[in-house]
């Protein structure tokens, strides 16, 4: 756990923020109000973008690798792709899978299919095989847009897919029809479905967690309209895969509410992250802590400080780097936040205190929890118990009319993450599976995550996914895996430990290249520890717990293997190998 986290927020804190909060009061003002919006008010995506362009068509929108578009521009691209959606079947309220890599066609699909009142499936092009055919039969969409650059992704799949239309003839296909709003964008309901993104669940396979109109809205008043408040004059740079969240929602409702510039880039890059900030004139940005971590490991450059940024918002950024961070880039704000896919919460750094994933009004609870099942801990009346004041507990999240819990498409999922009579008979709240410090004053500071469930390199692995790309390897006859924490680095690294056949030997070339085959780059294990045996009891669970916590101690049973890259895979491990992975220098992916 985080022993550098500020322990507690103190009404100082909260009044030392307010001077610089008073030039931000009008926009925060204008904003507020849509925190209020109700399931049935006529609240859109579509509807904020295509008012926006209405009030500034001639500001910039939109820029990527050079090119320009105004908001007025990419509305009337926005309206002839919905055209083109509509023509070949999109309804309203119907599903339309996304698979592309980021680019200003991404980013006009996905707006041209909420503007119709249909679902944008935001789909990782990281996937493949089982687990991408898995994510398409979840979407159960009338039609799929897919990017070239995805092909090879589809050529994984079993099964065809029935309604492919390719970006690049859809984009042909949108200069040659009308422009004009759809009239059904100003009839969308809040309570409407947005997004569909998928986040890893304890299955080992992807589920479809639901955006509505109505959290987005609500995310576009919190977090961009109190907590980043752009104006007219900003551009946020965005690198993050917009199958992400923290680019569909985070950033572009800050935008959106804002009036300002969205700057997309087609990747992240360490070397070239400043450089492109400084092209596109960017003034914000939007971060996962990985990504700032590895900015911090880049050595001094000119461009540490010629750019105009003056915040950056995101999640994840560790305490210990907070500081650093901030003064070695010379950011003025830093607004974290906490927020999940799925989640009916969210908390945001509003009042720019350090260290801190920010606040909330929404009702939420920090309870003790039973570190082996990673649930929620009953006292003997058969209630939770909150934690004290700087304490550090399971976050759950009150469901109520005004936050509701939107769940996946898998009802069975969505029930599994409530938590009913808590504290009171008839309640209910929703689990986030996360472990955070209460700060006081409606203030979080996250510590770690539970379940099956870790984060590396950004993303969610789901251990099970990855015991079952164990299976493409002939001498491995078990597999368990889970996260294991590596000093200096975000997040939780994968490892394994498996058995082998009997008279089977390890090859780490070969286990690494079925791994590299099976799963995303970043679901690879860093670690394999080959033992005798692993236990298959019904106490499998505290045995994984047990595993866990020995880690990749070298004192521990088994021989212990580790990720030098994809060409060398796997080879014996060696006392320096953490520190190599904390500084980036292994694995070569």
């Amino acid at each position: 756990m985080n022993t550098d986290a500020r322990s507690t927020v103190s009404l100082f804190d909260l009044a030392r923020s307010l001077p610089g909060m008073a030039t931000s009061a009008p926009g925060m003002i204008r904003n507020a109000v849509h925190m209020l919006v109700k399931s049935g008010d006529k609240a859109s995506i579509g509807l904020f973008f295509q008012r926006g362009a209405a009030k500034h068509p001639d500001r910039p929108f939109l820029r990527f690798e050079g090119r320009q578009y105004t908001w007025g521009e990419a509305n009337a691209e926005v309206n002839r792709y919905a055209n083109v959606l509509a023509a070949h079947g999109v309804r309203r309220g119907d599903v339309v899978g996304i698979l592309l890599a980021n680019r200003p066609e991404a980013l006009f699909t996905v707006l041209a299919t909420v503007k119709l009142g249909a679902t944008a499936g935001l789909l990782n092009h990281n996937q493949r095989d089982t687990v991408l055919q898995h994510s398409f039969g979840l979407l159960n969409s009338v039609l799929d847009v897919i990017g070239e650059e995805c092909a090879d992704a589809l050529e994984t799949l079993d099964e065809p897919r029935p309604n492919v239309l390719w970006s690049e003839e859809l984009a042909a296909q949108a200069r040659i029809v009308d422009d004009a709003n759809p009239a059904v964008t100003e009839q969308i309901t809040a309570k409407e479905r947005a997004y569909l993104i998928f986040t890893s669940g304890t299955t080992g396979l992807p589920k479809a967690s639901v955006m509505t109109h109505q959290r987005w809205t609500k995310s576009m008043a919190g977090i961009g309209g109190l907590g980043v408040r752009l104006n007219g004059r900003d551009t946020l740079y965005c690198c993050l895969p917009l199958y992400h969240n923290n680019a569909l929602t985070v950033a572009l409702s800050s935008v959106i509410a804002g009036g300002a510039t969205f700057a997309l880039g087609r990747k992240f890059s360490a070397t070239r992250f400043w450089d492109e900030a400084i092209a596109n004139q960017a003034t914000a940005f939007v971060y996962i802590g990985e990504l700032c971590r590895y900015l911090l490991n880049q050595p001094p450059r000119r461009t540490d400080r010629a750019h105009t940024v003056r915040l950056c918002v995101g999640n994840g950024l560790r305490p210990e780097l907070w500081d650093e961070f901030q003064n070695r880039f010379g950011l003025e704000r830093i607004v974290e936040f906490y927020g999940a896919s799925e989640g009916n919460v969210a908390f945001i750094n509003a009042f720019s205190i350090d260290k801190t994933a920010g606040f909330t009004p929404l009702p939420f609870a920090i309870v003790e929890y039973d570190d082996a099942t990673g649930k929620a801990r009953r006292g003997p009346d058969g209630r939770l118990r909150r934690v004290a004041h700087g304490g550090v507990g399971l976050l759950l999240a009150k469901v109520t009319d005004s936050s509701p819990f939107d769940g996946y498409t898998d009802a069975e999922a969505t029930e599994s993450k409530l938590v009913r009579d808590g504290f009171k008979k008839g309640d209910c709240w929703f689990d986030t599976g996360d472990l955070v410090r209460d700060q006081r004053f409606g203030h979080i500071a996250f510590v770690d995550r539970l379940g099956d469930t870790f984060r590396w390199k950004g993303e969610n692995v789901a251990t099970t996914e990855v015991e079952g790309a164990f299976g493409g390897i002939d001498s491995v006859t078990q597999a368990v895996v889970f996260g294991v924490d590596i000093p200096g680095a975000d997040g939780k690294a994968g490892m394994a430990a498996v058995t082998l056949h009997e008279g089977a030997t390890f090859d780490g070339k070969v286990a690494a290249k079925a791994l590299y085959e099976r799963l995303p780059t970043y679901a690879v294990p860093l670690f394999i520890r080959v033992v005798d045996e692993l236990e298959q009891t019904s106490t499998f669970k505290s045995r994984k717990v047990e595993l866990r916590k020995q880690g990749y101690n070298p004192d521990a049973e088994g021989t212990l293997y580790v990720l030098a890259g994809r060409t060398d895979g796997y080879i014996p491990a060696y006392p320096d190998y953490p520190a190599d992975v904390a500084a980036g220098r292994v694995p070569a992916n």
